[in-house]
C-alpha cells in the first residue's frame, strides 16, 4: 500500500514486547509451532539477553527463525545483512504473507526505492530490514541508520567477512563500522559452513564482546551420503533414481549439462526438468512449482537451485560433478531429507575428474595483467570513466560481454570475483529488470514532437502523468500499468516505447533478467588499480587447500563420510554415522566376517561328531549324513576332507570307516 508520497504502509503491527519467555507465543502464532529445534532456543535467548552470539547450524536447520523470533518478541528493528538478492527477496515474501513488515534494500533498486524503504525503517512499522552488504557504505543507508530504532543485528552467511571463508567479500568488513553507530545491539552472526579458523575470524571481524559460538550438530543421522568412481555416470544415477522413490535434485556443473542430463533422464522415463540462469524468470518459477508439487520428479540443475526453496521430502540429491569445496557439496547435499526420513546424497566422480578440477583451478585465477585488462573493459562496456561510477548499479550481460570482447566466460567470471574480493566491484545474480526509461529531449522539443506527432501524444501524456522525474535520470516503468492507464495493449506499449526510442526522444531499456554490476568505487585508471599479490596469493592457496579436501573425500574409502565432514566443520571426536557407503560395507565386511567364523565353528564341531561315530563301527555314507544336521552336502564336504587329509577310508563294501 502506499500513500501520496509513495511511501509503503504497512498493517499496523503490534511488537509482543516482553521478556525472553514471549518466543513461545511469537512462534506459536506466526509459525504455528510449540517447540523449537535444538539450540534454537539456545541462540534465541543469547540474542534476546544482548550477547553477541556466532550460531553455527547446517543447511536446513531453521536459521531465519532463530533472528526473526527475537526480532518480533522484542520492540524495534531487526537489520539483517544477507549478501544473496533472490533468498533476501524470499524471506521478505514469506514474512510479509504472515503480515509481518519487512523490506529489503540491494542493487537492483532504485534510488527512490531505497530511499522509500529506508524511511520507512525510521518512520513506520517496519520489523525486518534485509541489506546486501555493498548498501552499508553508502550514504543514504549511513544517514538514516543512527535513526532506526535497532534491537538486533543479524549476519547472514557470516563466513563471507572471514578471508579464510570460502567465499570472502570485502563489503563484509563494513559491518564492524555499522556496529559503531549502533551502541550496545547485540550481533548474531549466521552460518552453515565454517571450519575453526573461519570462527575465530568471524567473531574478530565483528569485534565480539567475548568469544561466544553455539553449535547445532552437523551430524545429519538420516542422510546417507555415497560416493560411486565410475566411467558410467549416466547408468549410476538411474540407478539411483529408479531404486529410491520421491523426488531429487541432481547438480551439473554447466548449463548444457542440465539440458542433457535432463533429456537423458525423461528418455528412461523419469519426469525431469532442467533448471539454470540463463532461463527466463517465468521458465524457472514454472518448473520450480512443477517440482515442488510433485509433478516434475526430478530437477536438474546448476547450483543457482535451491536457495529459499522449502521442500523438506526431497529423497536424493546427486551430484554429477565434483564442488569445488566440501562446503559446498555440504549445503547442496544437504537439501535432501529435511524432513528426517532415511535420504541420500551421492557423488559420481571419473578417472578424469582431478583433471577437470586441476583446469578449474587453473581458470580461477587469470594472471594480474589479464584481471586489470577485464576491469578496463568492462567499464569500457558499461561507459564508466575514470573517476566516475562510485556506488552505481549497471544491468551487465556478462554473456553479450565475452562475445563483443571474445573472452572466455569463466576467466571472466573468475577476474570479477577477484576484483569483488579486492573491493571495486560487485556482480550480483541474475535477476528481473523492470524496463526503464529517460527523455533525452528537452520539454520544448517533447511539446513540439507531440503536436507534429499526433499519433504519440496521447501515449506521451500518459508516460507524463505516471512517471516524474524522467527527464533528469532514468524511472522504472510497469508496461502493464501504462496499458492500463493509455487504454492500449501492452503489445502496442512496447512498440510505441520503442517507436520513442528510434526517434531518439527517450532512452529504453526493455524489462530484462540480467545480472547487476555494483560499483564499490569509482573507476581507477588502470595504474592505480591495485591486486595485492599476497592476497592473490593466498586465495590460490585456499582454493587449493578446498580442492584437495574435496578431492580426498572423494577418494576415501575407511573412513566415515558424515564424520569426515562434521570434523572437518569442527565437531570434536564424531561417531561413525552407520548409514553412509563406508559404514554400510564396514558392516556388510563384518557379518560375512561373522558368518565365516560361525560357519567354521560349525564345521569343526561336524568333524568331531562325524569321527566319534565312525569310531563306533563303518557307517553307510548315506546314513552317514543323514544323522546329522546339515544333511548331505556339509555331511559330504566334511567327508571328502577328512577322506582328503587321509583320516578316513572306504572299504570295499562302499562304507566310510576310520583309517
Amino acid at each position: 500500500m502506499k500513500n501520496s508520497s509513495n511511501r509503503l504502509i504497512f498493517p499496523t503491527f503490534v511488537c509482543m514486547e516482553g521478556s525472553a519467555d514471549k518466543i513461545f507465543e511469537v512462534l506459536k502464532r506466526y509459525w504455528g509451532f510449540t517447540e523449537f529445534r535444538p539450540v534454537q532456543e539456545r541462540i534465541i535467548r543469547s540474542a534476546m539477553a544482548g550477547r553477541d552470539t556466532l550460531a553455527l547450524m547446517p543447511t536446513g536447520g531453521g536459521k531465519s527463525l532463530t533472528y526473526q523470533v527475537p526480532g518480533l518478541a522484542q520492540p524495534g528493528l531487526c537489520i539483517v545483512v544477507t549478501p544473496l538478492i533472490a533468498l533476501m527477496k524470499d524471506q521478505v515474501d514469506r514474512l510479509r504473507a504472515r503480515r509481518i513488515p519487512a523490506v529489503a534494500i540491494h542493487s537492483g533498486l532504485s534510488p527512490r526505492q531505497i530511499d522509500i524503504a529506508l524511511d520507512n525503517c525510521v518512520y513506520g512499522d517496519v520489523k525486518f530490514l534485509y541489506v546486501a552488504p555493498e548498501r552499508l557504505a553508502t550514504e543514504a543507508f549511513r544517514l538514516r541508520v543512527e535513526r532506526m530504532k535497532v534491537s538486533l543485528l543479524a549476519v547472514d552467511e557470516a563466513h563471507c567477512i572471514s578471508q579464510w571463508g570460502y567465499d570472502f567479500r570485502p563489503s563484509y568488513l563494513r559491518i564492524a563500522e555499522l556496529r559503531e553507530k549502533l551502541p550496545g545491539i547485540p550481533v548474531l552472526a549466521l552460518t552453515a559452513s565454517a571450519t575453526k579458523l573461519v570462527a575465530e575470524d568471524i567473531m574478530r571481524h565483528l569485534r565480539f564482546a567475548e568469544p561466544h559460538i553455539l553449535r547445532s550438530s552437523f551430524a545429519r543421522p538420516n542422510l546417507s551420503y555415497s560416493v560411486r568412481r565410475t566411467d558410467d555416470k549416466n547408468g549410476q544415477l538411474l540407478r539411483l533414481v529408479q531404486n529410491v522413490p520421491g523426488s531429487g535434485i541432481v547438480y551439473v556443473r554447466t548449463r548444457e549439462g542440465t539440458e542433457q542430463v535432463a533429456d537423458m533422464l525423461r528418455r528412461q522415463g523419469v519426469t525431469a526438468a532442467a533448471y539454470h540462469g540463463g532461463m527466463g524468470h517465468a521458465e524457472r518459477s514454472l518448473r520450480q512449482e512443477e517440482w515442488v508439487a510433485g509433478r516434475t520428479r526430478v530437477m536438474v540443475a546448476t547450483n543457482a537451485f535451491g536457495m529459499g526453496i522449502d521442500k523438506p521430502d526431497v529423497r536424493f540429491v546427486a551430484h554429477y560433478a565434483m564442488c569445488d569445496s566440501l562446503e559446498s557439496y555440504y549445503q547442496e547435499a544437504g537439501r535432501a531429507g529435511r524432513d528426517g526420513v532415511r535420504s541420500y546424497a551421492l557423488l559420481l566422480t571419473s578417472p578424469d575428474d582431478g583433471g577437470r578440477i586441476i583446469k578449474r583451478f587453473e581458470q580461477e585465477f587469470p594472471p594480474l595483467e589479464k584481471i586489470k585488462d577485464i576491469y578496463e573493459k568492462v567499464c569500457s562496456y558499461l561507459q564508466i570513466g575514470i573517476g566516475d561510477g562510485a556506488e552505481a548499479s549497471f544491468l551487465f550481460n556478462i554473456h553479450d560481454f565475452c562475445a563483443r570482447e571474445h573472452l572466455y566466460s569463466g576467466t571472466v567470471q573468475s577476474a570479477l570475483k577477484l576484483l569483488q574480493q579486492n573491493g571495486y566491484m560487485t556482480l550480483t545474480d541474475a535477476q528481473e529488470n523492470p524496463a526503464r526509461i529517460m527523455f533525452c529531449v528537452s520539454r520544448d522539443d517533447l511539446y513540439r514532437i507531440r503536436v507534429q506527432r499526433d499519433e504519440l501524444d496521447h501515449f506521451i501524456r500518459t508516460l507524463l502523468r505516471l512517471y516524474n522525474g524522467v527527464f533528469t535520470e532514468f524511472r522504472q516503468i510497469d508496461e502493464g500499468e501504462i496499458a492500463t492507464w493509455s487504454g492500449y495493449t501492452v503489445e502496442r506499449v512496447k512498440e510505441l516505447l520503442k517507436r520513442l526510442w528510434q526517434l531518439r526522444v527517450i532512452r529504453y531499456v526493455p524489462s530484462n533478467r540480467s545480472p547487476i554490476l555494483f560499483m564499490n568505487e569509482e573507476r581507477l585508471p588502470r595504474a592505480d588499480l591495485y591486486i595485492s599479490p599476497d592476497t592473490y596469493k593466498r586465495r590460490q592457496e585456499l582454493m587449493r587447500e578446498r580442492f584437495e579436501h574435496m578431492l580426498d573425500y572423494a577418494a576415501n574409502e575407511t573412513r566415515c563420510r558424515s564424520a569426515v565432514l562434521e570434523a572437518y566443520f569442527g565437531e570434536g571426536d564424531p561417531a561413525p554415522c552407520g548409514v553412509c557407503d563406508i559404514c554400510l560395507a564396514r558392516r556388510r565386511a563384518a557379518k560375512q566376517k561373522s558368518a565365516d567364523a560361525s560357519d567354521g565353528n560349525a564345521a569343526e564341531s561336524l568333524r568331531k561328531e562325524v569321527l566319534e561315530r565312525l569310531a563306533q563301527g563303518p557307517a553307510d555314507p548315506r546314513e552317514l549324513a543323514d544323522g546329522f544336521p546339515g544333511g548331505m552336502q556339509r555331511t559330504g564336504e566334511v567327508i571328502r576332507q577328512l577322506l582328503d587329509e587321509g583320516l578316513l577310508a572306504t572299504g570295499k563294501d562302499g562304507k566310510i570307516r576310520l583309517k
